[in-house]
């Protein structure tokens, strides 16, 4: 399929510092694309040094506050020429039962899973109309997918909350030339999962850059037709 790009495509990663979001951005880079990493936190010197200009580099960036991500994405715009693609990778995991968890864990679920994507879309949503093939893609969780577990009550909902973002969102834009598509992960194989879950069978997990490999996928011209779709990537988990 011909592309629909005349120029290199900006893709803009959030929560870019992390073992999925790095892979993503790797990915895309990869594939020739300009990539704008943003996060909370700032950038490791090895991903700095990995991604020197013109591709962007944004640490400091709260994701829950919308002037801040605006001013992010005006910054890429200016430092990339566009943004073609949206990829909210940020997010978090607190296990916690509802007898013995307070209120706040509910709040900072849907804070950093929900929240950050809302934002992130709205800031970027004019350049993304802007561009001639706009990429939405969401990270939400196979977990949400399931009947949940005890102590997965607020981590689920918030990630659910993402799933049904995605399907409202495709409805709203979809005869504006823009596709929004979530994928759905297993338990990711990263450092931190590995001290968090020691005893776990390492292999049967997802690795990072096979969800990225997905997402590629789904901003590309071979997916223009899927929308709206929850893809679950789950390895043999």
């Amino acid at each position: 399929m011909a592309s629909s790009f005349t120029r290199r495509r900006s893709v803009v990663v959030t929560g870019a510092f992390g073992s999925l979001g790095i892979a993503v951005a790797r990915t895309f880079r990869e594939q020739g694309a300009g990539v704008a990493l943003l996060g909370r936190g700032q950038p490791p010197a090895p991903v700095a040094a990995e991604f020197p200009a013109p591709h962007c580099l944004l640490g400091g960036v709260d994701l829950t506050q919308a002037p801040g991500v605006r001013t992010a994405m005006e910054t890429v715009r200016g430092a990339l020429g566009s943004i073609d693609v949206l990829v909210n990778v940020a997010g978090g995991f607190r296990w916690q039962t509802v007898e013995r968890g307070g209120l706040e864990g509910w709040d900072e679920m849907f804070a950093s899973n929900v929240r950050t994507a809302v934002v992130s879309t709205k800031a970027a949503l004019p350049q993304l109309l802007a561009s001639p093939a706009g990429r939405i893609i969401n990270v939400g969780s196979g977990a949400a997918a399931r009947q949940a577990g005890a102590g997965m009550g607020a981590y689920a909902a918030s990630k659910a909350g993402v799933h049904k973002l995605t399907e409202s969102l495709a409805e709203e834009l979809k005869d504006r030339g823009i596709t929004v598509n979530a994928v759905l992960p297993g338990v990711i194989d990263t450092p931190r999962n590995r001290v968090d879950m020691p005893n776990a069978d390492f292999s049967s997990w997802v690795q990072p850059e096979a969800i990225a490999a997905v997402i590629a996928f789904l901003a590309s011209d071979q997916a223009a037709a899927v929308t709206g779709a929850l893809v679950r990537v789950c390895g043999r988990g």
